[in-house]
């Protein structure tokens, strides 16, 4: 299967990833055949990319967690991000009320046993690669999201060989890395457009706001807490909220910012479409020791496959090629079968890059 724009989605593939509403339920299951009206269902919820299967990719991914660890992580998170909306917390824990800071404690636990499940889960795994790019809706980006960067950041400290407890902490932050934003005007949130320098302002402020109301919190740990506020700070100093610099921002709070951007540019947004991986990666390739750490950059290069099996792609030579298989630590020079070509006799031909050093692959191609 590959991951295509809704626009260049033709009529009569087949769904390659099963598709859930905004309650986790399922909407439409994965082999589905598509036509244009459902095409155009799955757009007027706010799902601009899907995977496919056609006469070109029919290769199954996996997700890197199991479909209902996904689901359920994401209604523990909509749940618990709901019920400090549904109560407006002030940020002073102290002067809420008994039942409310029950209820609160209660949803922070549901959260680090969530964490353990995503944990045990990639522990699990021999090798721990991203080859996949889940798919949002505009109406549950949120949770979407925040789960997402859990699983990102925890490929990234795996990667880093941080300790089993280490690994849980840096969860539950990233779990909870956006939590502020629900304390923020919706209609900043989800404007469509460009913000304005007082809107800007004020979205910066869900760091803060998150840190501050999780502080009176003794189930989630100062780690948990510091990446929550520190996972917008740049290395050169140039982020929020505090203008931190390099080792004075948190190890965890640096592994979150990378896997954060590179999430949100892979998401579709009411303001622009999601960037392929390979442009994200690139993107946070450019930004390092500016914008991330590069030490940990390289090590997020290193786990996560720009063109993973199952795309098409365009080559330097002009020809249009299928991802057959990718080899461990080089993503970028992987099997490539031939499937468009003026050279007629190179279709359906291989051609491996790992040999072909005067080859590279230039972007993803959606459409033959």
């Amino acid at each position: 299967m590959r991951l295509v724009p809704i626009e260049c989605v033709k009529d009569g593939c087949y769904l390659g990833k099963t598709i859930f509403d905004n309650n986790g339920r399922v909407l439409l299951r994965d082999g589905v055949k598509l036509n244009n009206n459902i095409i155009k269902k799955i757009k007027s919820i706010g799902i601009f990319s899907i995977y496919i299967n056609d006469e070109y990719s029919n290769v199954e991914i996996e997700d890197i967690i199991k479909p209902e660890i996904r689901q359920k992580s994401i209604k523990v998170l909509k749940e618990s991000f709901s019920s400090l909306e549904k109560y407006n917390f002030n940020i002073n824990p102290s002067k809420c009320k008994n039942d409310i800071l029950k209820e609160r404690e209660k949803y922070f636990n549901s959260i680090s046993q969530i964490a353990e499940e995503i944990l045990d889960e990639l522990l699990s795994k021999k090798n721990v690669m991203i080859n996949l790019v889940d798919i949002k809706s505009m109406d549950n980006y949120t949770y979407q999201h925040c789960v997402n960067v859990s699983v990102l950041s925890l490929v990234l400290g795996i990667q880093l060989q941080l300790k089993k407890s280490e690994l849980l902490d840096l969860c539950i932050g990233a779990l909870l890395h956006d939590i502020g934003k629900v304390l923020t005007p919706k209609e900043i949130i989800n404007k469509e457009g460009p913000l304005t320098d007082e809107e800007f302002e004020i979205i910066k402020e869900h760091t803060t706001k998150g840190y501050e109301y999780l502080k009176g919190s003794l189930d989630i740990s100062s780690t948990a807490r510091v990446i929550v506020l520190q996972h917008h700070e740049k290395v050169n100093g140039t982020g929020y909220p505090e203008g931190r610099t390099e080792d004075r921002i948190s190890r965890f709070s640096r592994i979150v910012a990378i896997a954060d951007v590179y999430d949100a540019l892979t998401s579709d947004r009411p303001y622009r479409r999601a960037l392929s991986p390979n442009e994200a990666v690139e993107y946070i390739l450019g930004n390092g020791q500016t914008q991330f750490d590069y030490e940990m950059v390289k090590a997020f290069a290193a786990v996560i496959i720009p063109y993973p099996e199952g795309s098409l792609v365009k080559l330097s030579t002009n020809d249009i090629g299928l991802i057959e298989k990718i080899y461990p630590f080089f993503p970028l020079r992987p099997k490539i079968k031939i499937v468009k070509s003026k050279n007629e006799s190179k279709v359906n031909t291989s051609v491996e890059l790992m040999h072909e050093l005067d080859i590279v692959i230039e972007g993803v191609a959606y459409e033959v």
